[in-house]
């Protein structure tokens, strides 16, 4: 199968051995990738070791059809059209556990629509309802939200029956969209004068949760713009993995700073991270209440220079590889 690999000199498109099921995975016919920063860095050859590094292939979130399934897999049958996410995605075929396979819904949606969806709808449910524990009524912030992922939290928040939505970003032209994707207040993270907009938008108290995406040079203005009792969780540090904290300012307001990530969870955890999202959003996602954008589509042989024009930062939405051609 041909697939797109880490070389010594970048990504290249080549030639190799289908991956192998496991009894509890199922096999994907790939159709359409979705791009994510993570899966930039380990093309780039920014991530070595036990998940990037030379011979990888790339890959976190991919949609086709299934083609076999392993002994110990549910719900799910060869034909069916499903979401995943995983590893190794940027080739003809994958392997993905059977938990992480999502039926596309019955809707039309295209291939290049439902790559758009699982990273996304997955982290953000997990990032807000299941770690930060919003309700509804509550106000929120999504720091770096003009991210697929940040636009997809904030339609979350919305949905779920957010107060009031807050998202940043950096980038004039994008923060100008955001109220097209739930936002009801967009502010600047570079400019000083932000959490002063964000304790004018809630009388003073601060948001009740922060999803944020940035960390590091945010990190203490975050703990100014959050109310006492409200939680912080840290999904993304685009804005570097180190920073200043003011430790008595985080006591003083009695926030909850909570940190997420995929990298250390096991399969049963992701498994009831899937069906816990599904269970909130699953008809939302039918009634095509929750999408992301798509910014530019590649065909899978311009992988590489798909890679390019994310590192370059200048998109909004997402970025899609077509598989078949």
């Amino acid at each position: 199968m041909k697939a797109a690999v880490v070389g010594e000199n970048g990504l290249e498109i080549k030639d190799i051995a289908e991956p192998e099921i496991k009894p509890n995975e199922v096999m994907i016919r790939v159709r359409a990738c979705g791009m994510n920063r993570a899966d930039a860095m380990v093309a780039s050859g920014m991530v070595h070791g036990r998940d990037g590094g030379a011979g990888t292939v790339p890959g976190i979130e991919y949609v086709g059809e299934v083609v076999e399934i392993g002994a110990e897999a549910q719900g799910v049958k060869p034909g069916d059209r499903v979401m995943c996410t995983g590893v190794a995605g940027w080739a003809e075929y994958a392997t993905a556990d059977w938990g992480r396979a999502v039926a596309l819904p019955a809707n039309n949606m295209s291939w290049a629509q439902a790559a758009t969806l699982p990273v996304a709808l997955q982290t953000m449910h997990n990032a807000a309802v299941t770690a930060g524990r919003f309700k509804a009524g509550e106000t929120v912030m999504i720091q770096g939200a003009s991210t697929g992922v940040g636009l997809m939290g904030q339609q979350i928040a919305k949905a779920l029956g957010a107060k009031l939505v807050i998202g940043s970003s950096t980038n004039p032209e994008r923060r100008a969209r955001l109220t097209e994707f739930g936002a009801d207040l967009a502010v600047d993270s570079t400019d000083p004068g932000w959490v002063d907009q964000v304790l004018g938008a809630t009388g003073g108290e601060g948001v009740d949760l922060i999803v944020d995406q940035i960390s590091g040079y945010v990190a203490n203005q975050n703990l100014a713009a959050t109310k006492i009792l409200g939680r912080i969780v840290n999904v993304g540090r685009l804005g570097g993995f180190t920073g200043e904290f003011n430790f008595d300012l985080h006591a003083l307001r009695r926030i909850d700073y909570i940190g997420v990530t995929f990298r250390t969870r096991t399969v049963e955890e992701v498994r009831d991270i899937v069906k816990a999202m599904k269970a909130d959003l699953w008809q939302a996602v039918e009634a095509g209440a929750l999408n992301l954008p798509i910014d530019s589509e590649y065909a899978f042989g311009d992988a590489a220079e798909a890679v390019d024009y994310m590192k370059a930062n200048k998109h909004f939405g997402k970025i899609v590889l077509n598989v078949d051609g």
